[in-house]
């Protein structure tokens, strides 16, 4: 193929770049860095608190504002990508985090981290995205393209693993600093490999116009939904300031919703929330990113580090158990089942292994193990978690024109990502609301058992909603050989 403005149908960009699969390595390694950066940072909170000498309320903000920042941009970053071209896009995103990366770990003051820190989820929100768009063209062909899929959540497992594992020794060896210091090679890797094996590509005829009021009016919302989760827990849920920031937040959408109706270049169309399996899809990868980060992040953490007092390198060798289950799982949901199933089995199945999981914890012991308390719930949420990202994606993100496919990662995105914040503001306060016992080791699991057992509901909504909106009519067109043509693109190497 020719560089330049060479113009392909997007049915033929797998077939027309031979290198699909080392490109493919380079976008995994953007889901393994957001994702180990996300992971990484929670265990050198303290030190970094310390050696800072930040307040209580600074110490959240190191987390929660890469949360705002990364959340509230995402359907912008996907646009942009859509209009402006996702190599180019990909490549901004990779230097900025490289830069942000590098500004985190040499912050001389809380001000400054809390600032590198918004960075670091604006070149997130413009780079996962974009890559997942990248992906989704580049394997038009269904097969390859569930396999590519199934890697693609299989790196992040990775990233959140090594994450735990190497966060500890990081932060008591040469300083915690240095969580942030070992994105940076990483990230100017993938921009320096991207020219190489990355096709640029966005359409060329489409008028590059963008939907200004939609898009701050989608930014603004999504980043008070993202402020009101992350702060609920401290000020109440049925406090008139978090009542109020939710009323805000739907009056936001509905304005959102009257804007892009009416715009003759919408941010996000419409249209395709109208697609019972867009929606669904979106739903389950909601559902997942409550259980993953709710339950499996922050309530098992709390128990197995506080409870149990495993140190985070113990803790984050344990959690590889879950890790390398979750590979397998979306390994297997890529490849053959979903293949020979359709995404509908899979994803109820993945579910099903997610509430069991929930299940067996509710019986955590004050004085328990990891083998007889914790093995049995990672065993089966791993194989889950997998295999119900990869099938949500799937449904969630085929039949997407190319043009529309930046914007529609970043709703994918979006959905798993502030699923997260929520399963985390939602179960710990379960958790703190549950709370009781002759000593404060027996309260805590007490309200530990409680959130895993909303943790069982999470997983019951998700099956509801995969039953309703995920039917065979509805994934037709995601079991076919080949995705339809969506017109033509330029494509320069």
């Amino acid at each position: 193929m020719e560089n330049g403005s060479s113009a392909v149908a997007v049915t033929q960009i797998g077939r027309a770049q031979p290198r699909r699969w080392l490109a493919l390595a380079v976008l995994c390694m953007a889901t393994f860095i957001v994702i180990l950066d996300g992971s990484i940072v929670f265990v050198a909170v303290p030190s970094m608190a310390k050696g800072l000498h930040l307040t209580p309320g600074s110490t959240q903000w190191v987390v929660s504002a890469e949360l705002l920042s990364f959340g509230g941009l995402l359907l912008l970053g996907g646009r942009m990508a859509d209009l402006l071209g996702r190599r180019r896009l990909f490549i901004i995103g990779s230097l900025l985090l490289a830069a942000s990366s590098l500004l985190c770990g040499l912050a001389w003051n809380g001000d400054v981290l809390i600032g590198a820190r918004v960075i670091e989820g604006v070149s997130a929100a413009i780079m996962t995205p974009t890559a997942l768009s990248i992906l989704m063209n580049m394997f038009s062909e269904v097969r390859e393209r569930n396999i590519a899929l199934g890697a693609w959540s299989s790196a992040g497992g990775v990233g959140g693993t090594i994450g735990a594992l190497v966060g500890g020794p990081l932060t008591e060896g040469p300083g915690w600093g240095w969580i942030f210091f070992v994105n940076v090679p990483v990230a100017l890797l993938m921009a320096a490999l991207s020219p190489l094996v990355l096709r640029e590509s966005y359409n060329r005829e489409r008028a590059r116009t963008f939907d200004i009021a939609g898009a701050l009016t989608s930014t603004v919302a999504m980043v008070l939904l993202v402020y009101t989760i992350v702060n609920a827990p401290n000020v109440g849920w049925s406090s008139a300031r978090t009542i109020g920031q939710l009323i805000a937040f739907v009056a936001l959408i509905g304005v959102f919703v009257a804007i892009e109706s009416r715009s003759a270049a919408p941010l996000m169309p419409m249209k395709y929330f109208r697609r019972s399996g867009f929606l669904g899809g979106n739903i389950v990868l909601l559902i997942v990113g409550m259980s993953v980060n709710g339950g499996m992040g922050f309530v098992m953490t709390e128990y197995a580090q506080v409870i149990l007092g495993y140190s985070p390198v113990q803790f984050g060798l344990m959690f590889a158990v879950m890790t390398v289950l979750t590979i397998v799982g979306s390994s297997l949901a890529g490849g053959p089942l979903v293949r020979r199933f359709g995404p509908l089995p899979v994803a109820l199945v993945s579910l099903v292994l997610v509430g069991a999981a929930f299940g067996t914890l509710t019986n955590i012991a004050v004085h328990g193990s990891f083998v007889h308390d914790i093995l049995l719930g990672m065993i089966l949420f791993g194989p889950g978690l997998g295999a119900g990202f990869v099938a949500a994606s799937i449904v969630a993100l085929v039949g997407v024109p190319e043009q529309d496919s930046g914007v529609a990662g970043g709703v994918t995105t979006a959905s798993f990502h502030i699923g997260g914040a929520l399963g985390i503001a939602i179960l710990s306060t379960v958790a703190i609301s549950n709370a009781a016992g002759a000593d404060p080791a027996t309260a805590a699991v007490t309200g530990f058992r409680a959130a895993f057992a909303a943790g069982i509901v999470f997983a019951a909504v998700g099956v509801l909603a995969s039953l309703v909106l995920l039917r065979k009519r509805a994934l037709a067109s995601a079991t076919v050989t080949q995705l339809p043509s969506t017109g033509r693109q330029r494509d320069a190497a």
